[in-house]
């Protein structure tokens, strides 16, 4: 009997996780359909910004310039940028790799600048090429030494600043980007988007 009674409580316990963890309808939207929740960073956020700081790049005169002569004195080819750190310094969670990858494929795809590996894309490359020194035939081994060495470096911050007042609070994002000569640390171009501020009012909590 106390068996039955424990299997049937065990039972109904289960049932009750999987019903409160299961979700509700879901509606599939396009992918640039505005959808705000809770008012916080999101992917409409994200266009916006990318959209600004890309366009800012490259229709920046100095950085034309730069290409012209570099491009010039360097048998035509392009400069070259590797992906710094994007810092977020808000205090909510965002993932600012999200920003340096849509701003890189942008630019690769313009076809101004070109980009090296970094982070761990470039400690697996390095890992694999020095692989191959001992596994692979002498041929066919990429040979080391032979990175192309980044020109700039694009980099920048995400910072946000939260306004309250009762239920009400107002949310301003600063996103900055730069794009910096390795070599002599001059900054080629600067951009900056702050163009995002929402006001989330709360609901009042019943008594």
């Amino acid at each position: 009997m106390k068996t039955h009674v424990l299997f049937a409580v065990t039972a109904a316990a289960l049932f009750a996780l999987f019903s409160s963890c299961s979700s509700g309808p879901v509606t599939r939207v396009s992918a640039d359909t505005q959808v705000d929740l809770s008012g916080r960073w999101n992917d409409t956020d994200v266009r916006q910004v990318c959209e600004s700081l890309i366009a800012g790049c490259l229709s920046a005169p100095s950085v034309d310039r730069f290409i012209n002569t570099y491009s010039t004195s360097h048998q035509g080819e392009l400069p070259t940028v590797l992906v710094g750190n994007f810092r977020n310094t808000s205090s909510e969670h965002i993932d600012t790799t999200i920003i340096s990858g849509i701003m890189r494929s942008a630019i690769i795809n313009s076809g101004k600048l070109e980009f090296v590996a970094g982070g761990d894309t470039r400690d697996e490359l390095r890992a694999e090429r020095q692989e191959q020194q001992s596994n692979a035939s002498e041929a066919s081994a990429a040979a080391l030494g032979n990175e192309t060495g980044a020109t700039f470096m694009l980099n920048g911050t995400v910072q946000a600043i939260v306004d309250r007042n009762g239920n009400t609070s107002v949310r301003s994002y600063f996103v900055h980007a730069s794009l910096t000569n390795i070599e002599t640390n001059r900054i080629l171009w600067e951009g900056e988007n702050n163009e995002i501020k929402k006001v989330i009012n709360q609901a009042k909590l019943k008594p």
